[in-house]
C-alpha cells in the first residue's frame, strides 16, 4: 500500500506549517508527516523550512546562527513555535511515518547526531536535495532509508542516472512526473510532491506515495 505524508503538517490551509499542533492533527487523521530540518547554533535539529527567519517572523536571523532558545522565544510570540525534531519524534510515538528533509548541507558531525536521534524510530525516511548529505549519511550508516529530491526541472536522464547510486534508496519527485511512463520503469520506490488538488490526490493515491497539503 502507498504511504502518504502531509506536507509540513499543512492538513488545512489555516494551519501554521512545521508546528507540533499541525503535526498532531496530521497524525490524528492517520497520515504521516513531511517536515524540513535545520540545525541551530547550538546544534539542535529543528523543524523549519527557511534558512532565515525573515520571511516567517520578520526578523533577519539565520537558523544556523541562532540558539534554539532564541528561536523558540521568537516563534512562540508569533504563536508558531519552532519545534525540535526530538519533540516530533516523541509525538509520532513510533507509529506514524516521517519524511525528514535535510535542508542545508551538513557536516558529518551533525549528520551523525541525526542518526542518533532517529536510532529508535522505525518508520522514517531521510531526504535531501543535497546529494552530499546522502553520501555522508551513507558513509556513516549503510542501511539508512535515504531519498534524493529532484526539482521539477530535472531531466528523466538525470533522474535515471542518480537512481543508480548506491546511497539513493528511493526518489522524491515533483508531481509533474506522476504521469511519466519512463519513471515507472525505474526499479526504485518513488514519492511525489506536493499535491494540492484533491482530484489529483484521489486519482493517484492508490498506486503512488504522495506528499500533499491544504485539504
Amino acid at each position: 500500500m502507498p504511504t502518504h505524508y502531509v506536507h509540513r503538517g499543512l492538513f488545512k490551509k489555516n494551519f501554521n506549517e512545521n508546528t507540533l499542533t499541525s503535526f498532531k492533527y496530521s497524525f490524528k487523521e492517520k497520515f504521516g508527516v513531511e517536515t524540513d530540518l535545520h540545525v541551530s547554533k547550538d546544534n539542535q535539529f529543528v523543524c523549519f523550512h527557511d534558512f532565515n527567519l525573515k520571511k516567517k517572523f520578520k526578523i533577519n536571523k539565520k537558523i544556523k546562527d541562532t540558539y534554539y532558545l532564541d528561536l523558540k522565544k521568537i516563534s512562540k510570540r508569533k504563536k508558531a513555535e519552532i519545534p525540535l525534531l526530538k519533540s516530533l519524534l516523541e509525538i509520532s510515538k513510533n507509529k506514524y511515518p516521517l519524511l525528514l528533509e535535510v535542508k542545508p548541507l551538513l557536516k558529518e558531525k551533525n549528520l551523525s547526531n541525526l542518526i542518533k536521534l532517529v536510532k529508535k524510530i522505525k518508520n522514517y525516511k531521510i531526504i535531501s536535495f543535497k546529494e552530499k548529505n546522502l553520501q555522508r549519511l551513507y558513509r556513516l550508516k549503510k542501511n539508512l532509508p535515504l531519498g534524493l529530491l529532484f526539482k521539477s526541472t530535472a531531466s528523466i536522464k538525470i533522474i535515471k542516472l542518480k537512481s543508480k547510486k548506491k546511497y539513493v534508496k528511493f526518489l522524491v519527485l515533483e508531481k509533474k512526473y506522476l504521469s511519466e511512463r519512463k519513471i515507472k520503469k525505474i526499479k526504485k520506490e518513488v514519492y511525489y510532491y506536493t499535491i494540492k488538488n484533491k482530484k489529483i490526490y484521489n486519482k493517484y493515491k492508490n498506486k503512488n506515495n504522495l506528499v500533499f497539503e491544504n485539504f
